[in-house]
């Protein structure tokens, strides 16, 4: 069973809030990658999302057996497990 839990993802969220909520979420991303890159993680996953005009989000998926270095250094705003979708 803790095996399974540590191999479960997380979506680590950072939230804009503005006018310029999509661009900065669009530059938060950049740095993300920069951070995995430099970190050597596993996962390679970043990106960002438009929710409405006025609010953006930046994200990174990260192992759970990542979560506690990569929370206390880049300070997420919020988590949420990270379901990998299947396109079939």
């Amino acid at each position: 069973m803790e095996d399974r839990k540590n191999d479960e993802k997380l979506k680590l969220i950072w939230d804009f809030r503005g006018p310029d909520a999509e661009r900065t979420a669009k530059h938060h991303e950049i740095h993300l990658k920069e951070y995995v890159e430099q970190q050597k993680l596993d996962l390679k996953i970043t990106g960002y999302e438009q929710m409405s005009d006025v609010h953006s989000m930046a994200y990174m998926v990260i192992h759970r057996k990542d979560m506690v270095a990569v929370r206390d250094s880049l300070k997420p705003h919020r988590a949420q497990l990270f379901e990998e979708k299947n396109d079939f």
